[in-house]
């Protein structure tokens, strides 16, 4: 299991990667208010799992909620499960990936397109959860379809780039991103394949988060942000001359 850590990849067209951030700030908000029990209390707290989290039977009106879950269409549950977490420990996973990868991918796609992008991975990601087990009772809660499609795109924008990870919770390692996340991919596939009837981990949301952020990068990246870190890992590698900074 590999856990990023930190990548030296300076954001260069945008001053701030607000929309990451903010999506980051939601999502630890939602957690400490409607989710960990401390504010609302237990009880409406696993009612904000039902309410809002995406679950297959009611998604495809197999089985409808009790009334007092209603709060939402159901249609947009693929979206908003994706702010819910279930422990402080889960919501720090997630938010760790989007911290080390989002702003490169922001900065790749820009503020509005990549708001875009973030919400549609996070309801594809759902719905392939959704397709694969249809007859699913339990709330699919939580970031990771979404930040598996930012995971996606920084592979094909910066898979040269050399990031810090943590491997097996405890070993620093310093590799190019293409190998961290090929790992991380390879596990993901791996779990989807082999996971049992009583796995809780979602691993097919993941597996579509992936698939949707990469196709939908294609989609949606800026015209001057090339693919593959073509150009700019030349620019971030090569050394200054004469004192001068690259060009």
């Amino acid at each position: 299991m590999l856990i990023p850590l930190y990548d030296d990849n300076p954001v260069r067209r945008i001053s701030h990667a607000y929309v990451n951030w903010a999506l980051i700030a939601v999502n630890v908000f939602v957690y400490a208010i409607f989710q960990s029990g401390h504010v609302l209390g237990v009880k409406l707290a696993d009612a904000t799992s039902i309410s809002f989290g995406m679950i297959p039977v009611v998604l495809f009106h197999q089985m409808d909620l009790p009334a007092e879950y209603v709060v939402i269409p159901q249609w947009l549950t693929p979206v908003t499960s994706s702010f819910l977490h279930g422990s402080w420990m889960h919501l720090a996973g997630n938010m760790l990936f989007l911290w080390v990868f989002g702003d490169n991918v922001e900065d790749d796609l820009g503020h509005v397109r990549y708001f875009v992008f973030y919400i549609a991975c996070a309801a594809l990601a759902a719905l392939a959860h959704a397709y694969m087990q249809p007859h699913s009772t339990s709330p699919l809660i939580g970031a990771s379809g979404a930040v598996s499609g930012v995971v996606a795109a920084y592979a094909l924008l910066h898979p040269r780039v050399k990031i810090w990870v943590l491997v097996l919770f405890r070993i620093p390692l310093k590799m190019r991103a293409m190998w961290a996340i090929g790992v991380w991919v390879l596990f993901q596939a791996a779990n989807a394949y082999f996971a049992g009837p009583d796995d809780e981990t979602a691993w097919y949301a993941h597996l579509g988060g992936l698939v949707s952020g990469a196709v939908l990068t294609l989609l949606l990246k800026r015209a001057d942000a090339p693919l593959f870190d073509r150009g700019e890992a030349l620019i971030m590698e090569a050394p200054p001359s004469d004192g001068e900074p690259p060009p």
